[in-house]
């Protein structure tokens, strides 16, 4: 059969098209270089406060600089997405900022949800003295003076001091960790991935995660665990930036502030000590 040389031009300059369109950023959108993020999501009062250039609020599809700090105000949020399509949502009094795009994230202050593609480069999130990696992983991170929270939702995250050999370990989905970055890592210790689902401000103030599948699926394995009574359930909260652990009974579980760090967490069979029980936002 013989082609038509200039309909074969044509041919293969709409499939260059489709191509062009199919990998473009959405809405015509230029692609964000390694050390941008841009602003996807506001809700109330968010601030850009530059390093060289007077404080402005964030708009919708504003580009984020490296060095420049993303501030939350009350009942306010955020969510930025980086390169590679890594997410990161910002809760009410949340201030972050971020050098080398999403391999220098520092939240410092407030809480913070990450969502990190296996495809692409990873997040490196600093909280005072002691940082989180997180790949393939979606991972919900507190901060305050004296007090950080670092929970794993999906994939398996690597909490470390840095400058500090040897103080690291592996937390899974499932688990948090919860302690003062001044002081060497404690354990992990398991929380309830479905209760962080149907109260957490990250979750219902924001459209799905691309990771919610998977999320969902840990939430299931944990389900099953419980009727094994490999998990035991509990009523034991943490509220706000503390590490106090409160008893609540059955009615308030489902009535914890969600703009607060509150979860009621599992145990397992072979671990019922009440120490340690940490929180999520």
């Amino acid at each position: 059969m013989r082609v038509n040389g200039h309909h074969l031009l044509l041919f293969l300059a709409l499939i260059t098209t489709t191509l062009a369109l199919v990998n473009a950023p959405p809405s015509g959108l230029s692609a964000l270089a390694n050390s941008e993020a841009r602003v996807a999501r506001v809700t109330n009062y968010v601030q850009l406060l530059h390093p060289v250039r007077a404080p402005q609020r964030a708009s919708v599809n504003d580009i984020v600089d490296q060095g420049t700090v993303v501030r939350t105000g009350k009942d306010s949020r955020a969510e930025l997405t980086f390169s590679g399509e890594t997410v990161v949502r910002l809760a009410a009094h949340t201030a972050l900022d971020f050098y080398h795009g999403t391999r220098g994230l520092n939240l410092k202050v407030g809480a913070a949800l990450i969502q990190a593609p296996k495809d692409a480069n990873g997040a490196t999130i600093h909280m005072g003295c002691v940082a989180g990696a997180a790949a393939g992983t979606t991972v919900m991170i507190e901060y305050h003076p004296g007090v950080y929270k670092f929970l794993v939702l999906e994939g398996t995250g690597r909490l470390y001091r840095p400058g500090h050999l040897g103080d690291s370990i592996l937390v899974h989905a499932g688990q948090m960790v919860i302690g003062n970055p001044d002081s060497a890592i404690s354990d992990p210790v398991d929380v309830d991935i479905g209760s962080f689902m149907t109260t957490s401000c990250f979750i219902t103030n924001f459209p799905p995660l691309r990771s919610e599948k998977s999320i969902l699926a840990e939430s299931q394995k944990q389900h099953r665990e419980k009727s094994k009574k490999t998990l035991i359930e509990t009523n034991l909260v943490i509220f706000g930036g503390g590490t106090q652990v409160s008893l609540v009974d059955q009615g308030q579980t489902a009535t914890t502030n969600r703009t607060t760090a509150a979860l009621v967490t599992p145990h397992r069979a072979s671990n019922l000590s009440p120490q340690g029980v940490p929180g999520s936002q």
